[in-house]
């Protein structure tokens, strides 16, 4: 009996000792920092200040220096890392992973004269300001912001100013999340750039002296790179940049494809039974209305979808050409029978700059993601590119509540806010080009249109989840 007692005791362990280990596999941290000097470390860009003291890497601000960047000398692809670091509360930083450094001209969108090759690349922004925003995804020297914090608001106090805080970023395919503090802040879908450095960054600072010396404290880095296990899912709102696609978060949320980026199923033309295949074509993964005469409507027509919505998250991209005009109609019912384009709410698309009808309507009431010729977009102000240049892809969303809020975003932004079915709603409407059709915009469900103006215009990536 005390032998059979012996040898279970001895299972156990083992058994013990086998979980344990396999547990630890899964869980391979490697240290990217040995607390001592910057061995595996080299500094690019710009010649701020980065030391090792008491066990931790510092970085100083240095005086008319472009963004500086204090680099791994290897490379990563999928990873899972970690970091605590505590900033000065004026200063702006942030951890660049999956990044590059090359001439200005290959892939970079931002040109120094000091700096010929650039770091770029995604960055998880570090935000002590009021705006918030640490823990947003960045994209240095390319695109812009892919990912602020004004898509997860919730996240927003995470953050804790003065204090050491705790960052954790997951990339694992096209799969790019993270954290701070534990607070899910940024779920991103994007595969512009699988694999690169991972680097700690100084914000460039200009001729303001009292930004000089200014720091940020880093201790505690570390990597996995094997047996990766994703964090179990979250709720937040999830950007996918990849043509026509739903990731299996998207999926789980309830968004599915409204334009699946071959045919035309699931669309007609507004007031027609059939598709209007001379006015629309698809190529190569878009869906284009054919340029001709500027005309409203008068080569084919709009179309919308066979399905009406009520309360709704519409998420679109589309790109424009040369004085280009064109919408996104919500709440189409096809009762009106009118002639020109569909009667619905629109959310603008136009060429600001060059198509005269920005400068008709009121107070700016017929420019981009406006709700046309009733509320103005706000303009975000100067570097924060809600509206790219043309020939670039934007990203638009219409989000419709169950309680009858709206909201128009572009590229991130949320630049119209509004309630159908107040008084300020319908004063709006009485003052508008709509004041004649009774109950404008107030149909409980409608069709989704894209508008046919004789001009050239593409859309992909055409989703919704109904709410």
């Amino acid at each position: 009996m005390r032998n059979k007692f012996i040898l279970t005791l001895l299972l156990v362990i083992a058994c013990q000792s086998i979980s344990l280990f396999a547990q630890n596999k899964k869980e391979h941290w490697i240290n990217l920092f040995n607390g001592k000097d910057l061995k595996g470390w080299k500094q690019l860009n710009g010649k701020a200040k980065y030391e090792v003291k008491n066990g931790e890497i510092i970085g100083t601000t240095a005086l008319n220096e472009p963004n500086s960047f204090l680099a791994t000398d290897k490379n990563y692809g999928d990873f899972i890392f970690e970091v605590e670091f505590k900033a000065d509360s004026t200063m702006n930083s942030g951890i660049q992973f999956r990044s590059e450094i090359k001439d200005a001209a290959d892939k970079c969108t931002v040109t120094d004269k000091k700096t010929p090759e650039r770091v770029h690349g995604y960055q998880m922004e570090i935000d002590p300001s009021s705006r918030a925003w640490s823990g947003g995804l960045y994209d240095e020297a390319r695109r812009g912001w892919l990912y602020s914090l004004e898509n997860n608001p919730a996240a927003k106090p995470a953050f804790k100013n003065n204090q050491w805080n705790h960052y954790r970023i997951e990339c694992i395919g096209n799969s790019i999340r993270t954290w701070v503090n534990g607070v899910a802040c940024a779920h991103l879908i994007d595969d512009m750039t699988p694999s690169g450095f991972i680097a700690l960054q100084v914000h460039a600072i200009g001729s303001d002296t009292k930004d000089v010396g200014k720091q940020i404290h880093w201790r505690n880095i570390r990597i996995q790179t094997d047996h990766l296990k994703p964090s179990p899912q979250d709720n937040i709102f999830v950007i996918n940049t990849i043509p026509n696609n739903l990731s299996a978060d998207e999926v789980r949320a309830g968004m599915r494809l409204l334009w699946d980026g071959k045919t035309t199923k699931g669309w007609h033309g507004a007031y027609k039974t059939s598709f209007p295949e001379n006015a629309w074509y698809i190529e190569n993964g878009t869906l284009n209305v054919k340029g001709t005469t500027g005309a409203e409507s008068a080569n084919g027509g709009d179309i919308v979808t066979n399905e009406q919505f009520g309360a709704f998250d519409l998420q679109f991209e589309f790109k424009l050409t040369d004085s280009a005009n064109s919408g996104v109609k919500y709440f189409v019912t096809e009762k009106e029978n009118n002639q020109g384009s569909a009667i619905g709410l629109e959310y603008q698309i136009l060429d600001d700059d060059k198509h005269p009808d920005a400068k008709l309507g009121s107070i700016g009431n017929r420019t981009m993601a406006s709700l046309y010729d009733l509320i103005p977009s706000l303009k975000i102000t100067a570097g924060r590119r809600e509206k790219l240049p043309i020939g670039e892809w934007n990203r638009g969303r219409i989000i419709v509540y169950p309680g009858g809020k709206v909201e128009h975003w572009i590229n991130g932004w949320k630049v119209v806010e509004y309630q159908r079915g107040t008084q300020y709603f319908y004063a709006l409407v009485a003052k508008s080009k709509y004041e004649h059709w009774p109950g404008f915009g107030m149909a409980p469900k409608g069709h989704i249109l894209l508008q046919e103006h004789g001009t050239h215009v593409s859309f992909r990536s055409i989703k919704i989840r109904e709410l």
